[in-house]
């Protein structure tokens, strides 16, 4: 079984991971962050991705993004090859941007508690990264959709979608006063980090229960017709461990 196979699902939430070539910058300045961005709202156009979270470090990004139908191999190539492409425009470069396949971990989004988990493992990124001091906030990270949560509405990308993560956090309204509490409870939990729950995100296929998983492994069979395929799948995907924050 060739190691780089892909089920995709429709509905389905995916925690996405992808480091530069070599581990080289992605991003030589804000502008290309903002490119970055951007290019990501039109990925999100085109095929109708939801984004729950992302965040941008300086040589890897992850984004949390929910596919209605099953095209994240799809968008993603197109995303990433869009962004080399005018990576290397600007900086006057050719070749590989990201260092092959990225990873992806799909995630349990039935409100059980799993999409907070990843939202928060990439809001937190850059207190992990050492990217704010102890005393800043973590709104202070511009390249992060935790910055756009705190926003009203209408100043948010329509493409970040917000509500399951308020949903999750038992958060009834997204107000000023739930953001307020939306915000506090991040502060809280960047002293928090749970270690056992970082090697789930960092290494696996998915983020779920064992029902989910279970569930997952069946549609796996069915459309395979063969059920190691599923269990190679795992077994090849739970030793690649993306060594990033």
């Amino acid at each position: 079984m060739p190691r780089q196979l892909r089920i995709e699902y429709s509905g389905a939430i995916y925690h996405v991971m992808n480091r530069g070539d070599r581990r080289e910058r992605i991003f030589e300045d804000d502008f290309d962050r903002q490119r970055f961005v951007t290019t990501l709202g039109e990925a999100c156009g085109k095929t109708d991705w939801q984004v729950h979270a992302y965040c941008l470090m300086n040589n890897h990004f992850h984004l949390v993004v929910e596919t209605p139908t099953a095209n994240l191999v799809a968008g993603m190539s197109w995303f990433m090859s869009t962004y080399t492409a005018r990576f290397n425009r600007r900086h006057k470069q050719f070749g590989h941007l990201f260092s092959g396949r990225y990873k992806s971990l799909i995630v349990d989004g039935s409100g059980t508690g799993y999409l907070r988990t990843v939202c928060d493992y990439v809001h937190l990124n850059p207190v992990r990264a050492k990217r704010l001091r102890a005393a800043e906030p973590l709104r202070d990270f511009a390249w992060s959709s935790w910055p756009e949560y705190l926003k009203p509405p209408e100043e948010r990308p329509r493409w970040l979608r917000v509500d399951r993560l308020l949903g999750e956090l038992h958060i009834p309204k997204d107000s000023a006063a739930g953001r307020e509490e939306l915000e506090n409870y991040l502060e809280v939990r960047r002293a928090q980090e749970d270690g056992g729950e970082l090697k789930k995100i960092r290494r696996g296929w998915c983020l779920g229960g064992e029902t989910f998983r279970q569930e997952l492994l069946a549609q796996a069979h069915q459309r395979t017709g063969d059920s190691r395929v599923a269990k190679l799948k795992i077994e090849s995907e739970e030793q690649n461990e993306f060594n990033l924050k």
